[in-house]
């Protein structure tokens, strides 16, 4: 039929402009990333984050930095998740709500902006004694712990918001993750596997958005995609830690990176393939088509890549790997989108 055919055409070209785009963002940080020809170019750009937190009133830079407003990868690790439920969650041949999205993607700053006031209200003390994270707004005094509070307040309140709007039992679920959001600093000081709870903590929205969107019975769907983001998150912040592994040992804290230490990639390596396996699960429980899983090959084959060339000795490639799993998600995304489009036709 013409729409069948519709579908299958706007999948199609779902996939070629990610496969364009992705080739084109690759060129452009490859091209930008030397100083000696970055000089000679001057093209027109949208500004960083950082470069618009420089531009806010002096008053307010201090309160955007407490945020991470100038660094955006961690609202997108926590954007990303949920976004892919509420794909997923789309009926057959239909492309996701762009409100929904809009939604969580508030959602995602205000409670990722709250989760670092709360981490950084714990660890105040620790972070003066840590290169990295002595100038951290709490740690140096630009802010106060009350200021912090009042900030955390409004933050809370709006994510409280933007979670009402939803249905009843998404409310709860979502108002339960908190005691996770609370409890993982405590896990950075009494156990080796505080990548574990970041890991359940930071994919919450998987569960809320699923609640919202699907009746009860089909609960069980959700739970691979659940546990491939755990997993995603547990790799990802595995190498992040070991940015700060010898600080870490110095002050008492734990992680991942000290526990695993020589062991890391191989037990990263096997999280990968069961990122992989659990993916592929998901794609099978939603009833995905091909364009799902190329997208999901490419995510896999990406993290495999970080997870075999990091340098744990190396502050900086650590976070060059932890950084390049930004616009990770948006692979991911575009192809259960197109997976999604495609299925009326699978049917017919």
């Amino acid at each position: 039929s013409t729409q069948t055919h519709n579908n299958g055409t706007i999948a199609a070209r779902v996939m070629l402009f990610l496969s364009k785009s992705s080739l084109r963002l690759t060129l452009v940080a490859r091209t930008l990333s030397s100083s000696s020809r970055c000089s000679s170019l001057d093209f027109p750009r949208a500004p960083t984050a950082a470069e618009l937190v420089e531009r806010a009133p002096q008053s307010a830079q201090k309160y955007l930095r407490l945020m991470r407003a100038h660094k955006p990868t961690g609202t997108l690790l926590l954007y990303w998740p949920g976004a892919w439920a509420i794909a997923a969650a789309a009926p057959a041949g239909s492309a996701p709500s762009v409100g929904l999205l809009a939604l969580f993607g508030g959602g995602a700053f205000a409670m990722r902006s709250a989760g670092c006031i709360i981490n950084d209200l714990w660890d105040r003390d620790l972070d003066r004694e840590v290169e990295r994270t002595r100038n951290r707004p709490l740690a140096s005094g630009e802010v106060s712990a009350p200021q912090a509070v009042g900030l955390l307040a409004g933050l809370l309140s709006c994510s409280l918001a933007i979670l009402c709007t939803l249905s009843t039992p998404s409310i709860i679920v979502g108002a339960s993750s908190m005691v996770l959001v609370v409890g993982y600093p405590l896990a950075k000081r009494y156990t080796n596997w505080p990548q574990i709870v970041l890991g359940a903590t930071f994919n919450w929205s998987v569960l809320i958005a699923w609640t919202h969107l699907m009746p009860p019975d089909q609960w069980w769907k959700v739970l691979p995609l659940y546990f491939a983001t755990c997993l995603h998150t547990f790799i990802y912040d595995t190498i992040y830690a070991h940015q700060d592994k010898k600080d870490d040992a110095r002050m008492g804290m734990h992680s991942t990176a000290l526990h695993l230490g020589d062991r890391t990639r191989r037990v990263l390596g096997g999280c990968t393939v069961g990122m992989l396996g659990s993916l592929s699960l998901a794609g099978v429980a939603t009833d995905q088509t091909w364009p799902y899983f190329v997208a999901v090959l490419g995510t896999c084959a990406h993290v495999g890549w970080q997870v075999a060339s990091v340098r744990t000795e190396d502050p900086a490639d650590c976070w060059s790997k932890f950084v390049s799993n930004t616009w990770l998600g948006a692979v991911l995304l575009a192809g259960i989108i197109a997976g999604n489009l495609m299925k009326k036709k699978k049917k017919e």
